[in-house]
Order: structure tokens, then sequence, then C-alpha cells
């Protein structure tokens, strides 16, 4: 009995030492790292010409392409990421880069060559057309401020590029250095399949969320592009650093008047027209600038009118007046599509050219360029248009100046930034504020109005490149109850002298609207009850402090010949004491 007891115990100690060898090897298993090895080229699967692109610390949803031995980007990730400045014709399939005196081309499968010298800018093929338009990050990169690597998915000699890291933001990225030699896993799980192998010392990145509290691993990238996830044990404390490289950027300089811009706009229709400006500036005062609508587009094809004057030049220049021609594109007198003639190479260069050789065949100072009523969808090509036209400008000496809608919502694709970088100065049209589309009477110009224009301009563009619009009319509104509906509409559009007499000849005190910095008349006649906001030097000067304090580059009047004499001594109180 005592020997089959004896048996029993050694035999379930037998069973036990099994239990316990089979349990410990179990433990040694589930904590000894797999070793398991996942080849880069399965990781990072792409198809034969592509590679995977990474976009600091993101894997990009479009690869890159790999065409004659170089890496190429799609043109809305170059646009979006690295470059805005990057712009596409897709009806004559032309590339187009500026820098701030030189003009790039190329059509697909072509290389780039300089718009504004004679020498080609590379030996290779810039943009190709696939399954879109793609462009060679060798020639981003060069007027970009990115920096990138290629990488192959082994170190076997010939092997294609396989993935592209692209640094293309600035921001602070948290890194950790390697402890020790460690593993990148493809999961956070010590058994997980391994993508790359880290030395002491190695830089890792820490991508956003890096881990849980509940996890041992943290997701993190290489130096060379391959995420995954490693021990937190093997790693070191984070810190923060900025990625970038040694990126200048051009500098955009700007022509720009010695003292504060006084200009006004000469409403100018034909040729007899030019001829009296000596008699239009008797009895202003300050003036500094003209600007004449000399030039109209006529057509869809680049074409324009011009009614320039050398004698016209001569006689302000006599004056130390700068004469800068505006262009149009309304009351042309023609069917003009402007996104047509914005939208296409050929008839761009063609109005480029041609405006830069009027002004200079009249020895104009500047061009003004007065496009409106643009649709959004020309808003891209108008941008590009100024780009391109202020080469030439910078180039030949020539002031460029813009004029604008007051800043809003609707009217967001006319740019404001961009045109505060590239043009020399962006003119605001502080004026109309109501006008025959709206639904009550009001002013021109209220003091609220300019001041928002001023603020909500300078929010974009610096201010010492803004010209505020201010107004030399004003408006007579007509309101006429119909049907118990009271109807509004614009009886005139009086100059200051014309608006002023209405008044007079109705024996009516106006009365300062401290609301609107201007005066104010109502009158009542024929059933109708009129209403008139006066522009007059009080407003003005109202105006004209806000465009000082703002520190603006000063004022441009609509128009020449509409202003009351006194207005001028009003305007150079200002301007002339800023001097």
């Amino acid at each position: 009995m005592e020997r089959h007891v004896k048996q029993a115990v050694i035999g379930s100690l037998l069973v036990l030492a099994v239990i316990v060898v089979f349990g410990v090897a179990a433990v040694i298993r589930y904590f000894t790292p797999g070793k398991e090895w996942m080849e880069l080229s399965e990781y990072y699967s792409v198809p034969e010409g592509e590679a995977i692109l990474i976009l600091n610390d993101t894997v990009h949803e479009r690869n890159a392409r790999l065409i004659d031995g170089r890496i190429y980007v799609d043109l809305a990730t170059v646009q979006q990421y690295f470059n805005h400045r990057f712009y596409w014709d897709e009806t004559e399939e032309v590339l187009s880069y500026t820098t701030p005196r030189e003009l790039f081309r190329a059509g697909s499968g072509e290389a780039a060559y300089q718009v504004t010298a004679d020498a080609n800018a590379t030996d290779y093929a810039v943009v190709w057309m696939l399954d879109g338009v793609y462009v060679s990050l060798d020639f981003v990169a060069e007027y970009s401020d990115i920096s990138y690597n290629a990488y192959t998915a082994s170190d076997t000699p010939g092997e294609p590029v396989q993935r592209v890291l692209v640094s293309c933001t600035h921001e602070d990225y948290l890194y950790m250095d390697a402890l020790k030699k460690t593993q990148i896993r493809v999961e956070p799980d010590r058994k997980s399949e391994i993508v790359a192998e880290v030395q002491p010392g190695d830089t890792l990145m820490l991508l956003e969320g890096g881990g849980t509290q509940q996890s041992h691993f943290l997701e993190v990238m290489t130096e060379d592009g391959v995420r995954g996830y490693v021990n937190k044990r093997h790693v070191g404390e984070g810190y923060y650093e900025a990625k970038g490289g040694n990126y200048t950027a051009p500098e955009y300089t700007s022509i720009h008047q010695k003292e504060k811009v006084n200009l006004v706009w000469h409403y100018v229709e034909t040729q007899a027209a030019n001829n009296r400006l000596e008699e239009m500036l008797n009895g202003t005062e300050g003036i500094n600038v003209i600007s004449p609508t000399w030039f109209r587009l006529n057509g869809s094809d680049g074409d324009f009118t011009s009614i320039a004057s050398a004698e016209y030049v001569r006689e302000a220049h006599s004056r130390d007046i700068s004469v800068w021609g505006l262009v149009k594109n309304f009351d042309t007198g023609t069917q003009v599509d402007t996104y047509k003639v914005l939208s296409r190479t050929s008839s761009r260069d063609r109005l480029i050219d041609g405006l830069v050789q009027e002004a200079l065949a009249f020895q104009l100072d500047g061009i003004n360029v007065d496009f409106e009523t643009l649709t959004v969808d020309a808003g891209p090509h108008f941008i590009q248009f100024l780009r391109e036209l202020s080469v030439k400008c910078r180039n030949s000496g020539l002031v460029l100046s813009v004029d604008n809608y007051v800043p809003a919502n609707y009217n967001r694709y006319y740019d404001y930034v961009e045109q505060g970088k590239i043009v020399d100065y962006v003119v605001i049209m502080a004026y109309d504020e109501h006008t025959s589309i709206s639904e009550n009477a009001g002013s021109v110009a209220s003091i609220s109005y300019v001041e928002n224009a001023i603020a909500d301009t300078i929010a974009m563009v610096p201010a010492e490149k803004l010209i505020v619009g201010i107004p030399f009319y004003t408006r007579l509104w007509k309101e006429v109850v119909e049907e118990d509906v009271t109807v509004v509409s614009i009886a005139e559009t009086p100059v200051m002298r014309s608006a002023e007499k209405i008044v007079e000849d109705r024996g009516i005190t106006p009365v300062w609207d401290e609301e609107t910095a201007q005066y104010y008349a109502e009158y009542q006649e024929n059933g109708a009850i009129y209403r008139i906001w006066l522009e007059e030097e009080r407003s003005i000067g109202e105006k004209l402090v806000r465009v000082m304090q703002a520190g603006a580059a000063g004022v441009a009047a609509w128009r020449l010949g509409q202003e009351k004499p006194e207005v001028w001594s009003v305007i150079m109180q200002y301007l002339g004491d800023a001097q």
C-alpha cells in the first residue's frame, strides 16, 4: 500500500514538473519577441512605376510617379502642399510658374524654358500628362520650401524608388532617440512582424497619437520613412524639433511712390478727351498719380483698344504726376469673355505683352488693372494673369496696381493675400456700399463701410501697399409706396456740386449724421420721398482720418471732374502732413 502511495506521489510530481516545464516554456515563448520579418516591398506595396508619397509624417492618398528616372507628383498635391504658384492651362496644356522676375513654361513631356530670358531652365521634362498632370519633384523643389529623399525597398542595386519622403511644413515634431538596438514592427505587438531595425542613437518621429496608456508600444516613423511600432522601453525622452531646410524664398520687391499716393482716376473715352487734361487739372492740388481709362479689352483673345496719348503723358509729367494707364474689362463696346482671356496662355501673353509694350512706348509709369464682375471660376486665372504681368512690370520698372471690391465672402477668389505679395499696390474701392440692387436707400460710402474695408484688407495686405478708393459722387434715392409696398430706386447719381444744388434748390439744410459721417437730407416731392447722403469736404476728411490712422499708402478718387475744388486741400491736409 505504501509503495503504491509513493508511486502515485512520484507520478504527480512528474506531471507537475512537466506542467511547470511546459508552463515556463510557454511563458518564455510569450515574452520572447517575434523574429519574423516582413519585406518592405510587401509592407509598402506599390504598382510598377509608382512610389509611396509620404508628406512629413503622413502617407499621402496619391502615389508619386516614376518617369525616365525622375519622380513626379500630381499637380493638385503640388499646389496644395508644396507651392500654390504652379499653374496649369488645361485648354492649351501649358504649365507656368513665376518667380518675382522670371516666368517658366512647359508643355507635357517638355523641358521648362524661361519666357523672360534666353536660357533653358532645365534639360528634362518638367510635366507629364498621365491620368492627370504630374510635375517633376526636382523642379518643384528648386522653387519651393520643401526637401525630399527617395528610398528603395532594399539595398539591391537597380531597385526602383519605393517611397518618397517630403518635408513640406516646418512645424515642431516630437522626436525620440533609440536607447538600444530594437525593431520597428507592423503592429503594436511583440509577436508582430519586423519591418525595420533601429540602432542606438537613431532618431524616430512620434506619430500623432503615438500609442495608448495600455500599450507598451509607440507608433513612430524612421528617418527613411518606415512607419510602425517600437517598444516604449527602447526609446528615450521625447523632444520637439522643427523639420525644414535652408530654402530662401525669393523677394517680391515693389515699386512705391516716395510720398503718400494721391491718385485720381480720369474717365477718358475718346482721343479728343485727352486734350482736356490741362483744363481738368486746373484747380486741383497735390495729385501725384493719374490713371486714365485708356485700355479696354477687345474680344476674347487678349486684344485691347488703346487711346493712349504721348502729349497727355508729357503734360502730366510736367506737373510731376505719374501716369498709370488703366485696363478694364467692362464698357468695352464689344463682347468680351474675360474667363476665356485669362484662362488661356496665348491670350494672357497677348494682353500682357501688348500692355507692357504700350506702357513703354508712351513712357507710362505704371499699369492699373480694373477687372470687375469676375466669376468664381475665373479667379485662379486672374491671379495668374497678375503674377505674369507683375514679372513683366517689375522687369520694366512699371508700377502695377489692381482695383478691387471691398473684401467679402463672395469675392474671396480675388485672392487679396496673393495680390498683396505680387503687385505694388492693392486698391480697394471703398464705395458703392448701396447700389441699384440694394433693398434700402443708403450711403455710397458710410464711415463704418470704409473702416471695415480698410481693416479687412490690411488683415491680408501690407498697409504700405493699400490704396483706399473714395467717391466724388453720391446717389439720390427715391421711395414710393405702391400697393402698400415701398419701392426704392436710384433717381440720380449726382457729383458733389450737383448733389449740393439738389438740396439747395429745395431750401433744405442737411443734417450731419454721426453714424455715416456724412450730411444727410430728405424731402418729399410728387408723392415720393427722396433721400441723399452727401460727399463733400467734411465727409472726405473723415475718410482720410481713417486712411492715415491705418498707415495706408494713400487714396484713389473716382473720378476727376466730379469733385469740389475745396476737397483737394482737405485731402492734402492729411496726405501732405504725412510726407
